[in-house]
């Protein structure tokens, strides 16, 4: 690697400020107090939306930042999108630079990928995200988080190489002087570098630090080490499997190395298979259509070629199951280590898995190594006292925790969040999965949840297996976290968050206006497991009982997280209530979660209220997407606007009516009154 470091391009500050962003890319060079405020919290979701994302090649490149939102000025709150296709590119660009936590949010290396591709080859924010940063570190994109070396790099001056590895743990540093983590593997593969092993004394640890150290066959490690953590399961799916095969192809070309046991590799096709319901209307193009198939058949050909199990589309249409779902429903199992591609992998954390995402990069290394890189961070422990009152569940407890100031600020990025306390213990597995699923919107490595009595039902329920769970399944009462976070768990109400983060959280008492909606969707990997969809029909069961069914003018979609998930439905007669209802129900997959399936907005005026995890701008269409519990999703779709199930129940519907504004047309209500 070259000793110093000079800026071969120019520098774009990714303002928050949409004129200052069309300057830039119009050609004029501007200096950081020229830029303006700079935008924190960029999230991987505004750096190459998900049409972007069925590209796996250089032409990402054309796409970076084409859904960074920026305000127009200070009295528009809502923000253009001042990145048009191919215009960083052209631009010139070589240097990158952001605010407070850069690349949020999904996994997608596709990300960094499409900024080198577009010619950048330096990102500098005052802070990042645990994996983009590992996505870009592993790509060989120089990082650093000192914004004054961009004003040096901008003016012309040599900086020693030193200044990019400085946020660097040791292996980091061998990885990046490798020019990046395939070239650090060719060195070990070979026997020219040996990964590092821990070797500390004996003490205490929590439960996430013992599952590590039982992995590596060592008897202690601490936050700080940096190692390759033998994996139990690595899976990916369709949406970045290909990225994956393209690289390796690229790193290895007709000489890769065999995968490692592919019996523990498994692949999914889950984020794409309602693809073509969503385009039937023309909302899509047939070339999306196309590329999103040419996903899939990668995906299927590369399982036939290495004898790699696929969990791929159902006959009755849409999946056989979301990834992380059914890796909870049929593989994890308590002090396993999982690895997927997807940021929400940590939802296996409910039974004491330890799971994180990766990116295409790294699972194509572990496919290889059969271990992924992992610098064990501290943790920080979510002790949940008391339990939570009737009618508020682990998604609003998310939303509660999302809007922390600790959280917020982006202080437990790359942590293990552990859960504990009375409320935890009286929590249903599938709402444990809720809480350590959500650990990817607080920018943590993983949620834990200790095994405990309840894992083990659940485990015999769901797969007929008796667990016996270890003495060693438990944190030292002498172990160190890095933070605590006490939470009095009977003081939480129902919440939840306004459009453009999850971290907008708002207690529902405290809507101030009545927020009308057009659509509803009780879907994804957080609101469509057994749980999830057992609030929804209570909801949807006590309507009924009143006379009333979904509004006028609201669409209501509701999405099994799997086929498991659809026949215990059914078994239930839950599938009878919800077309009594007048819901639509969809078969598994991620669909609107990722802009691709029914539930989506099309229109910026449309406003969802939805059970997913996340509300990035533009993440699930052009609309206003509010983030609620499944209880609160399905009473606002009785509603016609949101509202907690308690509320309306309290209340009643005639209350409720009268709050509904006037909507198109001069329309009083949305309201129906039939049966």
């Amino acid at each position: 690697m070259q000793a110093t470091v000079q800026l071969n391009g120019r520098v774009l500050w990714l303002s928050d400020r949409a004129d200052t962003m069309v300057r830039q890319l119009a050609g004029e060079d501007l200096t950081r107090a020229e830029a303006g405020p700079l935008r924190d919290q960029i999230s991987t979701d505004e750096m190459t939306p998900a049409r972007a994302c069925l590209a796996f090649d250089e032409s990402l490149g054309d796409y970076v930042y084409a859904g960074l939102r920026c305000s127009e000025d200070t009295t528009d709150p809502t923000g253009v999108f001042p990145v048009k296709p191919k215009a960083v590119r052209e631009g010139g660009f070589a240097l990158s630079v952001a605010g407070l936590r850069r690349g949020k949010g999904s996994s997608r290396e596709a990300s960094p990928f499409a900024e080198w591709c577009a010619g950048i080859r330096i990102v500098i924010a005052e802070s990042f995200e645990r994996i983009y940063a590992q996505n870009c570190q592993n790509l060989g994109l120089l990082m650093s988080t000192d914004l004054a070396l961009a004003e040096r790099l901008q003016r012309g001056e040599a900086i020693p190489i030193e200044a990019f590895l400085e946020d660097c743990d040791p292996l980091g540093e061998a990885i990046v002087r490798s020019g990046g983590l395939f070239g650090y593997t060719r060195r070990r593969l070979s026997g020219d570098i040996v990964p590092p092993q821990p070797a500390h004394a004996p003490g205490a640890m929590t439960y996430g630090e013992k599952i590590i150290a039982r992995a590596l066959g060592v008897g202690r490690v601490r936050a700080g080490d940096a190692v390759f953590v033998p994996a139990s399961w690595r899976f990916s799916h369709e949406y970045v499997t290909p990225m994956a095969v393209s690289f390796l192809r690229h790193a290895f070309g007709d000489e890769s190395p065999a995968l490692h046991d592919p019996s523990t590799v498994l692949c999914f096709e889950d984020h794409l298979t309602h693809l073509d319901a969503v385009s039937a209307d023309g909302s899509r193009s047939t070339q999306i259509v196309d590329a999103a198939r040419r996903l899939g058949t990668v995906q299927r050909e590369f399982c036939t070629q290495h004898d790699v199990r696929l969990h791929g589309r159902a006959a009755g249409g849409g999946s056989e199951g979301i990834c992380h779902a059914l890796m909870l429903e049929r593989y994890a199992l308590p002090g396993q280590i999982i690895v997927g591609t997807d940021s929400h992998t940590p939802h296996c954390g409910a039974v004491g898995a330890f799971a994180f995402g990766v990116g295409a990069t790294e699972m194509a290394n572990a496919w290889l190594t059969g271990d992924a890189r992992l610098a064990v961070p501290g943790t920080c422990l979510v002790h949940l006292r008391s339990r939570l009152p009737t009618g508020v569940g682990a998604k609003d407890l998310a939303l509660h925790l999302l809007h922390l100031p600790y959280i917020r600020d982006g202080r437990a990025i790359g942590q293990i969040i552990e859960f504990s306390g009375e409320a935890v213990a009286h929590l249903s597995t599938d709402e444990r999965a809720t809480l350590t699923n959500m650990v990817a919107e607080i920018g943590g490595l993983t949620g834990l949840v200790v095994p405990d009595h309840e894992t083990v039902r659940y485990l015999r329920e769901r797969r007929g297996i008796d667990v016996t769970l270890d003495t060693w399944m438990t944190s030292d009462t002498q172990a160190s976290y890095a933070h605590v976070i006490e939470i009095d768990c009977g003081q939480v109400g129902a919440m939840v968050a306004s459009p453009g983060d999850p971290g907008n959280g708002v207690a529902l008492t405290e809507l101030s206006t009545a927020v009308p909606i057009d659509i509803a969707y009780g879907g994804s990997c957080t609101g469509s497991k057994r749980d999830d969809l057992r609030a929804c029909h209570d909801v949807l069961s006590w309507g009924l009982s009143q006379g009333h069914r979904v509004a006028d003018g609201v669409r209501f979609y509701l999405q099994y997280g799997s086929e498991d998930v659809r026949r215990w439905c059914e078994a239930q007669g839950y599938a009878e209530v919800f077309r009594a209802a007048g819901v639509t129900m969809l078969s598994p997959g991620c669909g609107a979660c990722v802009n691709a399936g029914p539930g989506v907005s099309t229109a910026a005026d449309d406003v969802v209220i939805s059970a997913q995890n996340r509300n990035f701008p533009g993440r699930s269409g052009p609309g206003q997407m509010w983030l609620g519990s499944p209880a609160t999703v399905a009473a606002s779709a009785l509603a016609g606007y949101i509202v907690g199930f308690d509320q309306l129940r309290r209340d009643g519907f005639a209350t409720h009516l009268a709050r509904v504004p006037p909507r198109c047309g001069g329309e009083a209500s949305r309201v129906s009154s039939g049966g």
